[in-house]
């Protein structure tokens, strides 16, 4: 079946500053890449797996250029790596360890960076919060493409919130990180999301009264919650199988969410 292309645009790609122009029509470019970026995040492609560009072609009724293409957007976001002579893999899920370490570094860096973003954002970065935060309360809750594309905003509102700080060396360190989207590879079919947009509503309200502290607050209890949620789904052992033949793991039905 050929995939339907969605009806909104989607977020704003998180590219490296080396993105290299679209070599073919963007349209089919950005199609593949929103089905490649549900199949990894809700894992449907399993971690380490093999991303067979050929078999990929057939089942989306897409050549294979513009999958490369859009592979190599996912590789700028480190869902993807290519290996020479072997072609395109599906990044491995972070581990316990490597998420503790990820949230220590982030609740030292973010919650500051939100303080600093109230007091020294633009209007335009106010503007551009408040849109991304709206686009994310339509596809909160939708289908498995609806939850990439909330999984990529909370990436990109995270960047704004940290470019909003005035400071470059935050921003370059919190889009450094290339995080967000592997943490809700984890939570797939979780209630984070409406829980998340809560969250995110705190702190685009306290940017937008520039006030400092309930943005440093808002942003560390938003991170809190974030490794709370993690730490259960850490803890429930069938919320991901990785198979490495690239065999789709068990993921948590509607009656197991998370509480």
């Amino acid at each position: 079946m050929v995939a339907k292309t969605p009806a909104s645009p989607a977020f704003s790609r998180l590219l490296t500053l080396r993105e290299q122009p679209l070599t073919y029509p963007k349209s089919l470019v950005e199609l593949a890449y929103e089905q490649l970026l549900s199949m990894l995040v809700t894992m449907k492609i399993a971690p380490g797996a093999h991303i067979g560009i050929e078999a990929l072609s057939r089942d989306l009724q897409i050549s294979p250029t513009p999958i490369r293409e859009a592979l190599t957007l996912l590789e700028a976001q480190k869902l993807a790596y290519k290996i020479p002579n072997v072609g395109f893999r599906a990044a491995d899920l972070l581990t316990g360890p490597e998420i503790d370490d990820l949230f220590e570094m982030r609740l030292l860096i973010e919650p500051k960076a939100a303080a600093f973003a109230a007091l020294r954002s633009s209007q335009e970065h106010f503007d551009a919060l408040t849109i991304l935060s709206d686009n994310m309360a339509r596809v909160a809750g939708g289908e498995e493409t609806d939850y990439a594309q909330f999984a990529e905003g909370d990436a990109r509102l995270h960047h704004l919130v940290a470019q909003a700080s005035g400071n470059r060396f935050v921003a370059q360190t919190v889009e450094g990180l290339h995080v967000h989207l592997h943490i809700f590879r984890f939570l797939f079919r979780t209630n984070a999301p409406e829980q998340a947009l809560q969250e995110h509503a705190a702190i685009v309200r306290a940017l937008l009264a520039r006030d400092a502290d309930a943005a440093e607050g808002a942003m560390r209890d938003h991170l809190e919650a974030s490794r709370q949620r993690m730490a259960r789904a850490l803890a429930r052992h069938d919320v991901a199988t990785p198979d490495r033949e690239g065999s789709t793991p068990r993921r948590i039905d509607s009656s197991e969410r998370c509480p």
